[in-house]
């Protein structure tokens, strides 16, 4: 039998793609600890941060054959937690909002349902910020955000310095805040 620990993340997700569920074991086995204690410094809480963390091996277990690693694992995995622990909030604060205002008849799944309803707008706005900003900077954006490449290696993609990068991450997230904020200050004022 191999022992798959001395097998590096890249070899691991080849023979997990391939079916060998030993491989998945060890993967879970090598981040499952790190990736808790991450969300835990996030969150302040051990059911959620636990709960994070097996949402995003379960996904992970479920969508084996969709997954195209353009980055190392570990930065994948601590990228999909963060994005977990990120609906989380997004998700509180919605459910911390009906309970403000009042309305405690309203049903869980109703709730469920307006939220989504409202991420997928908020999303669909998101994404056409995006598309309306300058194409490189859109380019960088996109790189960065969705990618997952670092500063340094879109620079080197694109043959422009890091810092030329770090500006136009900024400007990008600046132009976002600007454009999306404005829309989302108007979202709660409505609901409320």
């Amino acid at each position: 039998m191999a022992n798959y620990s001395t097998y590096t993340d890249s070899e691991l997700i080849v023979l997990w793609k391939e079916g060998n569920d030993t491989a998945f074991r060890e993967i879970y086995l090598r981040y499952d600890k790190l990736l808790y204690l991450y969300a835990y410094k996030k969150l302040r809480n051990i059911e959620e941060a636990k709960d994070v963390v097996q949402d995003v091996f379960i996904w992970l277990l479920n969508n084996r054959n969709e997954i195209n690693l353009t980055v190392g694992l570990s930065g994948y995995l601590y990228k999909a937690v963060l994005y977990k622990i990120f609906d989380l909030f997004k998700h509180k604060g919605i459910i911390k909002k009906y309970a403000e205002s009042g309305e405690h008849y309203i049903e869980l799944s109703s709730g469920e349902t307006d939220y989504l309803i409202r991420e997928k707008d908020i999303t669909a706005l998101i994404e056409r910020e995006i598309a309306a900003m300058p194409p490189k900077m859109r380019e960088i954006y996109t790189l960065k955000r969705k990618d997952f490449l670092s500063t340094k290696e879109i620079a080197g993609q694109l043959g422009i310095s890091e810092h030329t990068v770090s500006t136009q991450i900024k400007r990008a997230l600046k132009h976002l805040r600007v454009k999306i904020g404005i829309v989302i200050i108007g979202i709660v004022i409505h609901i409320l």
